[in-house]
């Protein structure tokens, strides 16, 4: 590989071709901006226009702005920097950075990226790419000062010192007994205050620790929930592998609420700005749920199609069709986003399964008669009190079943091991519709006589 070039004096990298007063002027105006903002800047341009762009800014702001950018916008980047610059700004970053944004670039690639790479920093790069996708492995970080229980405070100072550069966070240490077994953690704050001849292992407090292999969401929530710096990684026997830093917590906290909200609007997660994204990539990320959703309502026309007489004898019965149907899939949808919320905060567990579906019915119920009470007036002024009876009575069938199903299928998906936002609200809506109106015609049929 190249050996990376010093940057020019306009900018990182390669100075661009165009010399014109609109990259000059683009120059000034990142020079004004913060690394975020720039960033969102970045992800409004095309791929092409973004390249430009970046070799514009200095050489310590554009590695913060590259850490800053989606994994997609960081392979485009790499691909249209090429040569020095994309070899300067690889092996720059730390390991966890590296081995996400190594994930799905083509082999060639990181073949050459890899090769470019002391045998060190290849070495624990590739060994985070080992472990499993989307375990905290892959985003923790190995480069960590750690602490023998048995040192003094005044040696375990001196070693933050002489090691300390080449950590990502110095802040919370973890102290190791033999053979790396982590046996606790102690702040840089606490050994500031304690005198030098005290042993660390007297003053380290109990770890906070997360597996190697623990799912990156579940992980970063541990240190979300403990209010921590940071949290030791280790391995089945405890040893030291790494640290997960907040910073890095909260990107992964950020990255999967985005992909639960959009799931649970029935879409695949984009995982860049919007503005990068052309119409096929859309198209591509919303039509397979849309797919599937019109395959789940042809159940409601072959709903509508059996209990054609009943819609033939009484013809108000139609009028109130997407009332109740849009009236239960709201109510599903609010009981599902509910319990995927719950689910994913901790809040609640599938062993306590009984007791959310026994909660969301009396909601369910609870809303239904207070929806009835408020309806029941005016649909018997519009239609006469038997059919406003019917559709009273419905309401409340249709808001219990809509929640119940709303909390069931959430808590199965966990229970078997599937991400219950990718059980989406819209598809629990389309469920509730044919269901509820089943319930509407038996009703009917059972106060009309027809």
């Amino acid at each position: 590989m190249t050996t990376p070039a010093a940057p020019g004096p306009q900018g990182y990298g390669d100075t661009p071709p165009d010399h014109g007063s609109e990259l000059h002027a683009l120059q000034d105006h990142f020079a004004e901006l913060d690394i975020v903002t720039i960033g969102e800047e970045l992800g409004r341009m095309d791929r092409v226009e973004r390249a430009s762009a970046f070799r514009l800014l200095p050489k310590d702001r554009a590695l913060d702005v590259f850490e800053d950018l989606d994994v997609p916008l960081q392979h485009e980047l790499i691909e249209e920097l090429r040569g020095a610059a994309t070899a300067e700004i690889f092996i720059a970053l730390d390991p966890d950075d590296r081995a996400t944004m190594l994930e799905e670039l083509p082999a060639g690639i990181v073949a050459q990226l890899l090769s470019g790479l002391s045998r060190h920093e290849r070495d624990m790069t590739t060994d985070l790419l080992g472990y499993p996708a989307r375990s905290i492995g892959r985003r923790m970080t190995p480069e960590v000062v750690h602490i023998p229980a048995n040192a003094t405070v005044g040696q375990a100072l001196a070693r933050v010192r002489a090691q300390g550069h080449d950590a990502e966070t110095i802040y919370v240490l973890p102290v190791v007994g033999e053979g790396r077994k982590v046996v606790g953690v102690v702040s840089l704050r606490r050994l500031f205050l304690t005198p030098d001849d005290v042993r660390v292992g007297d003053v380290a407090s109990e770890p906070v620790m997360v597996m190697a292999r623990d799912d990156q969401e579940d992980a970063a929530r541990v240190v979300r929930d403990n209010g921590m710096i940071a949290v030791p990684v280790v391995d089945d026997e405890e040893r030291l592998l790494g640290i997960l830093t907040v910073d890095d917590a909260m990107r992964i906290l950020a990255q999967e609420e985005a992909e639960d909200a959009a799931r649970t609007g029935a879409t695949a997660p984009l995982g860049r700005p919007y503005l990068s994204v052309g119409p096929f990539a859309l198209v591509k990320a919303r039509v397979g749920w849309l797919l599937i959703l019109v395959a789940a309502a042809t159940l409601t026309v072959n709903v509508l199609n059996h209990f054609e007489d009943a819609l033939d004898e009484v013809v108000a019965l139609a009028l109130f069709v997407p009332l109740l149907i849009g009236t239960g899939g709201n109510a599903g949808s609010q009981a599902a986003t509910t319990i995927v919320r719950a689910l994913g905060m901790g809040e609640i567990r599938t062993s306590d399964f009984l007791r959310v579906f026994f909660r969301e019915m009396s909601t369910g119920a609870l809303l239904g008669v207070t929806l009835a009470t408020v309806g029941l007036l005016p649909a018997a002024l519009f239609v006469g009190w038997p059919m406003a009876a019917v559709v009273a009575v419905t309401v409340v069938a249709i808001c219990i079943l809509a929640t119940s199903v709303g909390s069931l299928i959430p808590m199965v998906a966990r229970w078997a091991g599937v991400d219950p936002a990718v059980v989406s609200a819209p598809f629990i809506s389309t469920v509730v519709d044919a269901t509820g109106l089943i319930v509407y015609f038996l009703v009917a049929q059972a106060i009309l006589g027809i």
